[in-house]
């Protein structure tokens, strides 16, 4: 029988019980890339396409059980990083993933759903900007992220790149600054450290046309997880963020129609 392997990669997420975001989305990203997915869960929802109705975190000593149960057996090529709610928990997964030498980092700093519903408290936000960030390779936030963790308001494309580079500068990693909200299209901004510290983060837009459609539930979970499949498979950053774009642009594109809310996309649009 022949032998064979391929590259793994961990969501360490919240569940969500409707199936549209979070960890589940996470899981059918990943398997839609022909890679194997392993999961960390932070916490379980129970939530559905019109919103999140109660949360129920996991312990931080549990948290640390499961990314060392995977490391041990099956170490990741890549870690996508989630819905994280507490101080606790992040300190956790930051000394854990150090610890483990962990690479290919990707942190979507979910801090509120699709619905509007708060996810992360007001303590989290500091462990989060203080620890898990500046461990990241790229991080990527919305606009409603990006403002608060840059403090100021995004009013056009270029407000975007700016901040976009005082992320970079800031936390040292790579930062991915999605379009939407009413600022432009679909144009996400990449800022990326170079090699000379003195020189400005390197700027890079991907522009692709707005799948108009209500049903976006889980859109920040699959884009950062199929980014962290691309760098999985060995591609660069820029090639990474683009090849996932365009399966999330498909995966809107499809039509797919669930729910009374903001349904899912369909993450096996291609299959």
């Amino acid at each position: 029988m022949q032998v064979k392997t391929i590259p793994a990669v961990l969501s360490i997420a919240g569940s969500d019980s409707s199936g549209g975001a979070g960890i589940q989305a996470d899981i059918k990203t990943i398997a839609a890339h022909h890679l194997f997915a392993e999961t960390a869960i932070t916490a379980l929802t129970a939530q559905n396409t019109t919103g999140v109705r109660a949360v129920l975190e996991a312990t931080p000593e549990f948290v640390a059980q499961e990314i060392d149960a995977v490391f041990e057996d099956i170490p990741p090529a890549a870690v996508k990083i989630g819905m994280v709610s507490s101080a606790a928990i992040i300190e956790t997964i930051a000394e854990r993933l150090e610890h483990w030498g962990a690479r290919n980092i990707i942190v979507d700093p979910v801090m509120v759903a699709t619905s509007g519903a708060r996810l992360i408290d007001e303590g989290a936000i500091e462990a989060l900007t203080a620890r898990l960030l500046p461990i990241a390779t790229v991080i990527t936030p919305n606009i409603m992220e990006a403002e608060a963790l840059a403090g100021r308001a995004i009013e056009s494309s270029r407000h975007q790149a700016l901040i976009a580079q005082d992320l970079v500068r800031r936390f040292g990693c790579a930062a991915l600054v999605k379009g939407g909200h009413n600022v432009n299209d679909a144009n996400d901004v990449l800022a990326e450290p170079v090699a000379n510290a003195d020189d400005e983060p390197r700027i890079t837009w991907f522009r692709h046309t707005r799948v108009e459609t209500e049903n976006t539930h889980g859109t920040g979970c699959t884009l950062s997880s199929a980014i962290a499949c691309g760098l999985a498979q060995g591609r660069t950053l820029p090639d990474a963020i683009n090849q996932a774009k365009e399966y999330l642009t498909g995966a809107l594109a499809a039509g797919l129609d669930l729910g009374h809310g903001s349904g899912p996309v369909d993450h096996m649009w291609q299959i």
